[in-house]
């Protein structure tokens, strides 16, 4: 197969997995999009549940209380007939003790009846608000859960096709090539196959060693760059040249290093010579020169 054909089955397939990969990335996070609704709806709840301890035991207190007035409203009335049959002051004192304090404990047990009945009514205007709350949240929560199952079910559709799709190019190039091209798109979020411009690496902009961009240029196999680890194709542009590449102008490792002991060379030469120059100033001064 030749290398043009292979950069545009990869090319084609690092569309297909980039998208694939945010497709499961997607459906990976789908359901934590209701996390926090179901964190606050079961705490509703869980509150919820302990109101409604606390409204069973208020009611059982305001039906005691009932019973109590009840019982003192009958004691003090039983009194106040018993003022008629009386024959004594003993009897009317012992009788007149006893309706007053049958009146006192029914206006202290009506007080606090009013009290608790009022505690009573507003939990309970409370606890309603909060199950109407409740309600709400729940069915909102179920409505959300079906519309992000049916989002769902058609991105796992979608993820169905890609998956048709990368086994169709997957075949035809090297095993290993394309499991190092699925994790670099992975890991990175970003592009698997990239252009070399003038001798830099458009996925990295690292400036590449002169074999490298000598292969790139030659198309004849697969290149990775060495810093990113992102395969490598050339880039002509509309006259038949990169817009940045120069191949003459790479050079090599080892021009380098002849370069920079050139530049030494020339220095401690200039050296010598500033020495030299020097020395025969001062051999004028004392009068030695011929």
């Amino acid at each position: 197969m030749e290398m043009e054909v292979v950069f545009d089955k990869l090319k084609t397939l690092q569309d297909i997995l980039s998208e694939k990969y945010t497709l499961e990335l997607q459906i990976d996070e789908a359901p934590k999009k209701l996390s926090s609704q179901e964190e606050s709806l079961s705490k509703m709840k869980k509150e919820f549940i302990e109101k409604n301890e606390g409204y069973e035991v208020l009611r059982q207190k305001v039906l005691a209380l009932k019973t109590q007035l009840a019982e003192a409203e009958a004691a003090r009335e039983r009194g106040e007939k018993g003022m008629d049959s009386i024959t004594s002051h003993r009897e009317y004192e012992a009788l007149e003790k006893e309706i007053k304090d049958a009146t006192e404990k029914e206006l202290a047990t009506r007080r606090e009846l009013q009290k608790e009945e009022k505690n009573f009514n507003e939990l309970d205007e409370e606890l309603k608000n909060r199950q109407q709350l409740i309600e709400f949240t729940e069915k909102d929560l179920n409505e959300r859960k079906e519309n992000i199952s049916k989002e769902t079910e058609e991105l796992k559709g979608r993820l169905s096709e890609l998956e048709s799709e990368e086994k169709e190019i997957a075949p035809d190039i090297d095993p290993e090539i394309i499991f190092k091209f699925q994790r670099i798109i992975k890991s990175k979020h970003s592009r698997g196959i990239v252009a070399v411009r003038g001798n830099v690496c458009d996925g990295c902009h690292m400036i590449l060693p002169a074999q490298f961009a000598n292969e790139v240029h030659a198309g004849e196999k697969i290149v990775f760059c060495p810093y990113c680890s992102r395969i490598l194709y050339y880039e002509e542009d509309e006259s038949g040249e990169s817009e940045f590449f120069h191949l003459d102008d790479t050079g090599s490792l080892a021009d380098l290093d002849d370069e920079l002991d050139e530049e030494n060379e020339d220095a401690e030469y200039d050296e010598m010579d500033e020495e030299g120059r020097s020395g025969r100033d001062d051999v004028r001064e004392l009068g030695y020169d011929d």
